[in-house]
């Protein structure tokens, strides 16, 4: 395995009613708390009355910020840190998925900085060397893995960009994770986010070294896991064990843990951030459209991984097949797993503008860890490709 160094500094709280046993003790040190939230799902469903009751319970002072929305924007953040520095906050808790959790990482670094955060540290990285204002997570909808990294993704509608960064620094001090939360996501939504689990997966499993090494073997385990309980949760929306190891197998894609030794790939998730840039379409369907397209592209450069793809992620048999056979039936596999869950499969469906096409090319990065390095027109022909006509 390539060398590495591993950290992780967010404390884990997994299980039914972790919220209600350790929220309390977790804020102790905050009097005044900025609860950050999304479109107001967790006022339907009864988790902010839970918290909300938890807080003041406790004596805290609550200040809400509401309407994070899919694909945070830059606004949003700056909103966000002018509201924590009025109400002088000692913590952020953020309630949601991963565009609340990023949303607030951003945040928890523009309350206590003076400067332009999008120059200084997404537009490139930068140096952190003063504290963010502290951050904890209740997660409500598995997918990003936000919860257990410093990783955020934000988008700046100005320069039509969205990009992520992942800083240590915003690691969340605590996340709770009650599967039993996940409950009441609406059913496409929780498909689109189980597959973002399983595109982050991808993207770091398809990628070097290719010999043998103990990430690539956690990541077929995992990528099993995810195919296997979405379905189990599709059947049954309240399957505890389904919903159980969803959430874990999100936190596992983006804790840092299977990225280690590897290069990572996110080709797929560049050339979707910009197309979210451009259309703020639904994150995980926009992956569902592009990954057996981009695949399809570079398999041959990189075999021997998709041919443990076919064999020891979908199962498939040899039975005769060359080694390319195999590894297009690996794909071939991904692909009716997105149709057979209701996922998108093409541009078209998600209201992406055909004449946009090469200016949303021209603006993605270009992933260095990708078996064969894109070009912006290789690129443009897969948009071509997933347009209109299934991948």
């Amino acid at each position: 395995m390539n060398n590495f160094i591993f950290q992780n500094a967010t404390k884990v709280y997994f299980g039914r009613g972790c919220v209600k046993e350790y929220l309390a003790c977790l804020t102790k040190g905050a009097n005044t708390i900025l609860l950050a939230y999304g479109g107001g799902s967790i006022r339907r469903n009864g988790i902010y009355d839970e918290v909300t009751g938890i807080l003041r319970s406790a004596g805290k002072t609550v200040v809400e910020f509401p309407g994070i929305l899919a694909n945070p924007t830059y606004a949003k953040v700056l909103e966000g840190a002018k509201l924590a520095r009025e109400a002088q906050a000692d913590m952020i808790l953020a309630v949601g998925g991963g565009s609340v959790m990023d949303c607030c990482k951003a945040v928890s670094l523009a309350a206590r900085c003076d400067g332009d955060i999008w120059e200084e540290f997404w537009a490139r990285p930068g140096v952190i060397d003063f504290a963010p204002l502290p951050l904890g997570v209740i997660v409500t909808v598995a997918g990003t893995g936000s919860e257990c990294n410093g990783g955020a993704v934000i988008t700046n509608e100005e320069k039509k960009v969205k990009t992520g960064r992942d800083y240590p620094q915003l690691n969340p001090a605590f996340a709770l994770l009650d599967p039993a939360y996940t409950y009441s996501v609406p059913k496409g939504q929780m498909i689109s986010g189980s597959f973002d689990i399983l595109s982050h997966i991808m993207e770091t499993y398809f990628s070097e070294p290719d010999e043998d090494n103990v990430s690539d073997d956690i990541m077929e385990a995992l990528m099993r896991s995810v195919i296997r309980n979405l379905r189990a949760a599709i059947r049954n929306p309240e399957d505890y064990t389904a919903r159980s190891n969803l959430m874990w197998d999100a936190t596992m894609a983006e804790n840092r843990i299977i990225k280690m030794g590897k290069k990572c790939d996110f080709e797929c998730h560049n050339m979707e951030h910009q197309l979210g840039a451009y259309t703020d379409c639904n994150h995980g369907c926009g992956l569902a459209v592009l990954h057996p397209a981009y695949y399809r592209h570079i398999y041959r450069e990189g075999l021997q991984k998709f041919v443990r793809f076919a064999e020891n992620v979908w199962g498939i048999a040899r039975q005769g097949r060359s080694d390319e056979a195999l590894a297009e039936a690996g794909i071939d596999a991904l692909a009716a797993f997105i149709r057979e869950v209701g996922l998108p499969t093409t541009l078209k469906e998600l209201g992406v503008p055909r004449e946009q096409l090469r200016e949303i090319a021209n603006s993605c990065g270009i992933s260095q860890g990708s078996y064969k390095r894109m070009t912006h027109e290789e690129i443009l022909a897969i948009f071509h490709e997933c347009y209109d006509k299934e991948a």
